[in-house]
């Protein structure tokens, strides 16, 4: 496949976790056609924040027909859910696009990624763009560059997360991760 995986540098910890604290882990996908951002995280002991697992982006080729891209990229997402094994999938909630190309490849992507997620025994969620703003950066309104920003320092990476799929996916992640308490105490059977 087309799949670059860039884990983040500095990443690995080395720590043994403490027997009484569940590893969770959560993929974010930040669906598209062409490029399909992936970022897992694995939430610190003790509600310490997170660590980035591995960050990057699935490409599939544009001149290949719609069925083939759709096919290879549901090969790369099943491919990375076996590798990554996430407890919790985040995916991007198709919320509005301009183009109207362009938002059938995202929906596209989008179903894909959910049902692949479902398949594989994962929790699912959904997100849109504000709730992931507004979790990451503090506010709804935040640009890219801010999201992205924040990303860095939430994960403890120095490096620009490129491209910015990647970034925001990782950021899906987060999101879940700070939705994940609220939403245990209002449905105990979602708890991560």
């Amino acid at each position: 496949g087309r799949r670059r995986r860039a884990t983040a540098p500095g990443s690995a910890s080395g720590a043994p976790c403490p027997s009484s604290f569940v590893r969770v882990f959560v993929l974010g996908i930040d669906p598209g056609l062409s490029r399909c951002g992936y970022g897992c995280v694995e939430a610190r002991p003790g509600g310490r924040g997170a660590r980035p697992v591995a960050v990057g982006v699935l490409r599939t080729p544009v001149d290949a027909p719609v069925p083939v891209r759709l096919a290879e990229l549901q090969r790369e997402l099943r491919a990375l859910l076996v590798e990554l094994r996430p407890d919790a999938v985040a995916v991007e909630r198709v919320f509005f696009q301009s183009n109207v190309r362009t938002a059938v490849g995202v929906a596209q992507a989008s179903g894909l990624a959910l049902a692949e997620a479902v398949n594989a025994g994962c929790e699912v969620a959904e997100y849109t763009p504000n709730q992931v703003k507004e979790a990451v950066a503090g506010w709804g309104g935040a640009g890219k560059d801010e999201v992205e920003r924040m990303v860095r320092v939430l994960l403890g990476v120095d490096q620009p997360l490129r491209p910015v799929d990647a970034a925001d996916a990782a950021a899906l992640a987060l999101c879940h991760l700070a939705h994940a308490p609220r939403l245990a105490r209002l449905n105990p059977a979602v708890a991560p």
